[in-house]
């Protein structure tokens, strides 16, 4: 597994060029206004958003993990703990197909533990189905 870190940025371009400089990588997938760079040392998913002018630039946190066990695993401890929490399994967000689930800390920053089970050619598919929308206050995709 390996921390994920969503930043919204300004300048997109501007933004791949200061982080391949800063952890001497090349992004691992690169799209209009998105990138995302999968670090090995230290083990990060560092995940960029070109929004002018956004008023965070913490888009989300996450934790990346690489089976479908780990999913269920943290989506059953979340809900044992009493946090609530919203399930996207095979959701396409961030140009990838995805099994997650999220949460929100006290403060509004969201969390998200997930999966990738595919790339996807588009950013999102399908809108939070209406049913998970009406169960949870926690909003689905990173967008």
């Amino acid at each position: 597994m390996r921390l994920q870190l969503a930043l919204n940025v300004d300048d997109i371009d501007q933004a791949v060029d200061f982080y391949s400089k800063l952890f001497d990588a090349k992004p691992a997938k690169r799209k209009p206004g998105y990138a995302n760079f999968a670090i090995a040392n230290p083990p990060l998913k560092l995940v960029l958003f070109e929004v002018k002018d956004a008023a965070e630039r913490i888009n989300h946190l996450g934790v990346e993990v690489f089976d479908g066990e780990s999913v269920t695993a943290a989506t059953e401890r979340l809900k044992a703990a009493g946090l609530e929490t919203l399930v996207e399994d095979e959701t396409t967000c961030c140009y990838a197909k995805q099994d997650k689930v999220w949460a929100v800390e006290p403060q509004g920053l969201r969390w998200e533990w997930y999966r990738v089970l595919e790339d996807s050619e588009t950013f999102s598919g399908k809108p939070v189905a209406e049913a998970a929308a009406a169960e949870s206050t926690v909003e689905g995709c990173c967008g």
